[in-house]
C-alpha cells in the first residue's frame, strides 16, 4: 500500500519529513517558514575524544525542530520510541494502514538509495507506504525526494545506536482544536529563537559557539593530519548537506523575509537585511575552508578565524533586533 500524498520537496531532512506530514493535514508552508517556525537557528562547535575532528552545525538539536513547529501552530504531535524493532514496525504499519503518513528518525547509513552513505543517526524521513519487501519514503531533493529501501535496511537504520540516535523513533502530527494564525505563530517563534540564541546554555553553542570556533579552528588546522579531508568534509556539510546553504543561514534569511511581509514589523525587516549579509559571509567562509582543504595555507585559516569572530558579533546583533520585537 502507498498513500496518495504528494511529497514535500525540501533540502533539509526534518523540514522535508515534517512538511510531508503537514501537507497531509492541509497545511502548506515553505521550507524556510518551517525552519523559522521550528526556531531552528543556532550553532554548535562540537568535539569529543571519540571524534577525529570537530563538527560545526548550524541548527538546534535534533528532535526539537518539529516539536517547536507543532507547538507554535497549535498542532498535536505524538512521538513514540520502542526498544523492540518488531513492535516499532508494527506501530508504524498500523498508522500507515489507517491512512497516516509517519515521520521516522534513523541512521541514513543503512538506506539503500544513499550513493555515499555515512553514519548519521539524526536523519529524518517520512514513510508513506510499504509492500512485502520495501518501504516507500519521502527524503530530501538531494536524495531524489521519493525513495524506496528494503524493510530490512529500514529496520537497521531505525535501530542503529550512536550519537544523536533514538530507539526506533516515529511521530505523527494531527490538527488541534484550532490552528494558530500564522502571524501569531511567527512572532512567537522569532521571540523564542532569539531568546534561546542570545542565552546559550553552553559556551560551544549559539553566537558563543561561533566565537569559540574562531578561536579553536587554528589549533585544529595545526594538529590536523589530513587537512584536505577534514576541512573539505566540514565545508561540504556546512554548505550542501541539507542545510539549504550557508549552514542554514539561507533558510533563516528567507524565513525572515516572509515574516516581514506578513507582519510588517520593522525589527524583523532590519534583521532580514542583516541576515542577507550574514548568509553571504557564511558562504564566503565556507569557500575559504574549501581553499584551506586544497592549499593548506595557514594564512587562510587565520582569515577564517577572524571571519568567524566577526560573524559571532553580527549574529548576536541581528538576534537582538528580533528579541526587541520592534
Amino acid at each position: 500500500m502507498k498513500l496518495d500524498l504528494k511529497p514535500y520537496r525540501g533540502q533539509h531532512c526534518e523540514t522535508t519529513a515534517t512538511g510531508t506530514l503537514l501537507r497531509q493535514i492541509g497545511l502548506e508552508c515553505s521550507e524556510p517558514m518551517l525552519f523559522g517556525l521550528g526556531e531552528g537557528l543556532s550553532f554548535f562547535f562540537w568535539k569529543t575524544k571519540s571524534m577525529d575532528y570537530p563538527f560545526l552545525g548550524g541548527r538546534i538539536k535534533p528532535d526539537l525542530l518539529t516539536k517547536n513547529i507543532a507547538r507554535n501552530l497549535g498542532l498535536r504531535l505524538t512521538v513514540r520510541e520502542s526498544s523492540s524493532r518488531e513492535r516499532a514496525w508494527r506501530s508504524v504499519k498500523e498508522l500507515l494502514d489507517s491512512g497516516k503518513a509517519v515521520g521516522l528518525k534513523l541512521d541514513c547509513y543503512h538506506l539503500e538509495y544513499f550513493s555515499h552513505p555515512i553514519h548519521f543517526a539524526g536523519h529524518y524521513v517520512a514513510i508513506v507506504g510499504y509492500d512485502e519487501e520495501s518501504a516507500f519514503l519521502v527524503d530530501t531533493e538531494q536524495q531524489g525526494s521519493e525513495a524506496k529501501t528494503s524493510l530490512r535496511s529500514l529496520s537497521e537504520a531505525r535501530a542503529e545506536r550512536g550519537s544523536m540516535s533514538s530507539r526506533n523513533l516515529y511521530y505523527v502530527i494531527e490538527r488541534g482544536a484550532e490552528v494558530t494564525p500564522l502571524r501569531e505563530a511567527i512572532e512567537s517563534a522569532i521571540q523564542n529563537n532569539a531568546e534561546c540564541y542570545l542565552n546559550p546554555p553552553i559556551k560551544n553553542s549559539s553566537y558563543k559557539g561561533i566565537e569559540k570556533a574562531g578561536r579553536e579552528i587554528v589549533a585544529w588546522f595545526d594538529r590536523s593530519q589530513n587537512r584536505k579531508e577534514e576541512f573539505g568534509m566540514s565545508a561540504m556539510l556546512m554548505e550542501r548537506a541539507g542545510t539549504g546553504g550557508a549552514i542554514f543561514r539561507n533558510l533563516y534569511r528567507d524565513f525572515l523575509g516572509e515574516a516581514y511581509k506578513l507582519t510588517e514589523r520593522e525589527g524583523i525587516g532590519r534583521a532580514y537585511e542583516r541576515f542577507r549579509g550574514i548568509a553571504r559571509s557564511w558562504s564566503e567562509l565556507i569557500a575559504l575552508l574549501e581553499k584551506v582543504a586544497e592549499e593548506e595555507d595557514r594564512r587562510d585559516i587565520l582569515e577564517a578565524s577572524e571571519r568567524l569572530k566577526e560573524l559571532s558579533e553580527r549574529e548576536r546583533e541581528a538576534m537582538q533586533l528580533l528579541l526587541a520585537g520592534d
